[in-house]
């Protein structure tokens, strides 16, 4: 029988192909992840965390978990929102990604629970959760519908899901928004974190990642009631939040 087949950027791969080749991009770029970010965004990457913690509905004692955490800049916010009653998990797939996470959050004095986990395949019980978080993660996972489907089993009901993600832009900036994505882009990959073939996969993953409406769509799918989004940056990335009931 022929493998199902998804993509890796423009490619068509073997969907057993992605995680691995999705791996290899974020190994390769986790040291230099955060600088890259300030300078891809032109810091607008804080901006848009900042609007997702500020928004979220996160109180003191709650449980949060950072799906895709990376370098733990939503954990970091979360820690602060929970205080010391609460409990933060920074999660990712990628070992390289959570290290550089786990440290940076441990040279800060903060002490988190981490795991390396496949969004897919959530190693945490049946709602525990208040809110669940994923930022800039979704259109890296093969089977987005059944990752979110994991993110609401492991919600407590009356829980949010918040998703931060590059969406599709507004129409008339869209001819810059391709230059510079396809042109400057891997070129800051380059010289910046020695990998332009990382950059240029980061650039293509956003273009093949559902649209807001499509995303609000398959989150309701989910399972996912009051469904909304929020477009920041002339709809370069949306924040799409799902409650459950």
């Amino acid at each position: 029988m022929d493998e199902n087949k998804t993509h890796f950027g423009f490619k068509t791969i073997g969907e057993s192909e992605k995680a691995h080749k999705v791996a290899e991009v974020f190994h390769s770029v986790a040291k230099k992840y955060d600088i890259m970010n300030d300078l891809m965004s032109g810091g607008l990457h804080r901006v848009w965390k900042h609007f997702t913690l500020s928004t979220a509905p996160v109180k003191k004692g709650h449980k949060v978990l950072d799906i895709a955490g990376g370098t733990g800049d939503l954990a970091k916010g979360w820690a602060k929102k929970v205080g010391k009653e609460g409990e933060v998990w920074l999660t990712d797939i990628n070992s390289s990604m959570l290290t550089v996470g786990r440290d940076r959050l441990l040279d800060e004095g903060i002490i988190l629970p981490v795991s390396l986990a496949d969004a897919e395949k959530l190693p945490f019980p049946d709602h525990y959760f208040d809110v669940v978080s994923v930022a800039f993660g979704l259109r890296n996972m093969t089977h987005k519908d059944n990752a979110l489907k994991e993110m609401y089993r492991v919600l407590k009901p009356g829980g949010a899901l918040l998703v931060l993600e590059f969406s599709k832009i507004y129409k008339p900036l869209a001819p810059a928004y391709d230059f510079y994505s396809f042109k400057v882009l891997p070129m800051m990959g380059k010289f910046v974190a020695k990998d332009a073939d990382s950059y240029q996969y980061l650039a293509e993953s956003i273009r093949m990642h559902p649209d807001q409406e499509t995303l609000k769509k398959i989150m309701h799918d989910a399972g996912f009631d009051k469904v909304d989004y929020h477009n920041l940056s002339g709809g370069i990335v949306a924040l799409h939040k799902g409650v459950k009931f």
